[in-house]
Order: C-alpha cells, then sequence, then structure tokens
C-alpha cells in the first residue's frame, strides 16, 4: 500500500490537485492507494466515485494540519506501506524522523514554495522539513538547481516532470460551445492559468494589440480567475481589445479541452516576479497533448516543458515586443502547425503510464 498526503486534490480545480490526482491514480498499478486530503466543499460524490481510498481531514487550517500529520503518523506505523508520497514541503513538516525511518519519504517540491532568501526563517523551515525526506521530487531541472542552491541535499533530488492524463475524445456538445466561443476568427489563441502576474497574461496584451494591425481577426481566449482579474480586464478595455478577449471562468474539464483542442496557440509568457517562478508549466504539455504549440518565456522551468522552435517558442516574459515577436513569427505561414504536431508527440513522454515508471525505478517496485 502507498500513501499519498496532499493539501491539494480534486473535486477541487488546479494543477496541483491534477498532479496528485494523476499521481495517485497511476501508483494504482503498483498497489492499493490511501489519500490523506484536506476537506473541501463537494467532496463527498468525488470520493464515492473514485477507485482511491480517500479520507478528508477538516477544521480550521492550523488545527488541520496538526490533525492531518497525527492521523498520517498513526497510519504510517499501523500499516505495511511500501512509500508515501507528500505534496509539498509544509506537509512532512510535523513528521516526526522516527517515522520517516520507517518508509520511504517522496516530498515534492514545485519552485515557488521554496524560493526564499537563503538562511531566512522560511528557508530553513523548508530545507529542515526536505531533509525528512528519502528522496526530493523536483517537477524541473530548474527547480533542482533552485533546490540546491537553497540548502537542499542534491544527492536526494530527482528530476520527475509531472504527468498529464491521455487526451480524451471531445464530446459533441463541449466541442460545438468552444468552436462557437471561438467564432470565425483566423487565429485562435488561449490561456489557461491563474491571473498571476507571473503568468504574463498582462505582457500578452500588449502584444496582442501590435498583433491586432496586421492580423485583426483574432480570438484569445483567456480561463481562469485570481488576483489580477480586474486589472486584466481594465487592460483589454483601455486597449480596445474587448472584441478580440473572451475571459472564461469555473469551466469544467470538457469545456476547458474543447477550448485547447480548437485553438492554435497557448499563449503564457511566464516571467519571475518576487520569488514567485513558474517551476514547470504543466499546461503548456496539456496543450501539447492536443496537437497546440505554445509561446512560453525564458524564465523558470519553462524550456523542461516547451522546446524553443520545435514544440512552441520561448520569449523573454518582460518584454512585450519579444512576445509580439513570437506571435508574428508562429502565425505566419501558419508555423503553428508544424510545431503543433511536433508538439503532440513530444507530449506522450509526459503520459503517467511513462512517468510513474521512473517512480517505480527509484523505489525499485
Amino acid at each position: 500500500m502507498f500513501l499519498v498526503a496532499t493539501r491539494n486534490f480534486p473535486p477541487e480545480l488546479g494543477g496541483m490537485q491534477n498532479l496528485m490526482e494523476g499521481l495517485s491514480n497511476a501508483l494504482l498499478n503498483h498497489g492499493p492507494v490511501k489519500v490523506f486530503a484536506d476537506n473541501i466543499d463537494n467532496a463527498e460524490d468525488y470520493d464515492q466515485n473514485s477507485k482511491l481510498s480517500i479520507e478528508r481531514v477538516s477544521g480550521f487550517k492550523i488545527f488541520r494540519k496538526y490533525r492531518k500529520a497525527n492521523i498520517v503518523k498513526d497510519f504510517i506505523e499501523n500499516n505495511n506501506l511500501r512509500a508515501s508520497f507528500f505534496d509539498h514541503w509544509k506537509s512532512i513538516e510535523l513528521i516526526t524522523e522516527n517515522i520517516s525511518d520507517k518508509i520511504p519519504i517522496l516530498c515534492l517540491i514545485h519552485g515557488k514554495e521554496i524560493n526564499h532568501p537563503f538562511g531566512s526563517f522560511i528557508n530553513k523551515r523548508s530545507i529542515n522539513s526536505l531533509a525528512k525526506a528519502k528522496y526530493i521530487i523536483a517537477n524541473s531541472e530548474f527547480t533542482k538547481k533552485l533546490a540546491t542552491e537553497k540548502g537542499c541535499n542534491h544527492e536526494k533530488i530527482h528530476v520527475i516532470n509531472p504527468g498529464i492524463n491521455e487526451p480524451q475524445a471531445i464530446n459533441s456538445e463541449a466541442d460545438q460551445q468552444a468552436k462557437e466561443i471561438f467564432g470565425n476568427s483566423d487565429i485562435k489563441i488561449i490561456t489557461v492559468s491563474r491571473f498571476d502576474k507571473r503568468k504574463g497574461i498582462d505582457f500578452s496584451l500588449l502584444a496582442l494589440k501590435n498583433i491586432q494591425a496586421i492580423y485583426p481577426n483574432f480570438k484569445y481566449v483567456i480561463v481562469g480567475n485570481g488576483d489580477e482579474e480586474a486589472n486584466l480586464k481594465k487592460t483589454t478595455k483601455v486597449l480596445n481589445l474587448e472584441n478580440n478577449v473572451t475571459f472564461l471562468k469555473n469551466i469544467n474539464f470538457d469545456l476547458k479541452n474543447a477550448l485547447l483542442k480548437n485553438s492554435n496557440i497557448f499563449l503564457m509568457p511566464a516571467r519571475i516576479e518576487g520569488t514567485s517562478v513558474e517551476g514547470f508549466g504543466i499546461s503548456y504539455i496539456e496543450a501539447a497533448s492536443y496537437g497546440i504549440p505554445s509561446i512560453a518565456g525564458k524564465d523558470g522551468g519553462a524550456p523542461d516543458a516547451v522546446l524553443d522552435n520545435k514544440t512552441g517558442l520561448l520569449c523573454n516574459g518582460y518584454d512585450h515586443s519579444e512576445i509580439y515577436d513570437a506571435l508574428k513569427n508562429i502565425i505566419q505561414n501558419k508555423k503553428y502547425l508544424e510545431l503543433g504536431k511536433n508538439a503532440k508527440e513530444f507530449s506522450k513522454q509526459f503520459y503517467w503510464k511513462e512517468i510513474i515508471k521512473k517512480y517505480a525505478n527509484i523505489l525499485s517496485l
């Protein structure tokens, strides 16, 4: 049996939630899986229909952390486990040394959550927590390098990129809805992400204002929500892009996937904002699985997910003129078709059936 302890899990939407669900389901091929996850609204139906054994932990955040740690420790002590997986260094912070000696602990690291000034209080907390793990799983070469610079034992760090589910057939209703959203536009561009500054949506809008002069009939669909939503909508209005840009949020997986399938370009020129960094960029791979190339930023772990001039284009996410050049380049002569074919083939190595082999190799399963 395997144990998975996570703060982020479906039916809540998000990249971390998808990652932990995908990992848990992939582990089922090697044995039963017990998941301990934070409780959220409407989880009961999901849990009942899942092949996983899921236990939800409720309560106020600070108390929930201690309750979950105690529950996890009891479960480890009273069950014959092959390994335990944790989504974040905070999830193992309260695990005692004697517990970590009983079974292999694997802790995933993603980039942003370990990017704190060396020697700071939170840096010391994260490094002390990660020291309890036998294996530290970095989502990219960038994150591995960052973790080493911040004080992690580099010998413990293994790079395993996040996995994705194989693309499913799009149902006709969602496909028709996606086609209606894009309308009769010549160029169909999409972003699916949280509305954080580091995602580069603000500079994408500036670049698209210039694109409008040469390719006026484009549609840019932005899917997500977050702190920057009001600012992005204001920028769209100021730039007179309201006829070209559509904001969507709280959509289901079927429509999200249908929008990806019907688009031409995935646009997310991420950049580093303070300590906030894109450690990998699973959204690029999800788009690639539908044959959609990406325009990504050069910073962070994106170069692991987007191969420049092969599966997409990399640019300086701080410079909207570079984003414009990348857009112009990929649109001219429909270069996105060639890059999209490469992207689709590239994405196959990230299917969970392939990624789980790397975990199995580490644990000698």
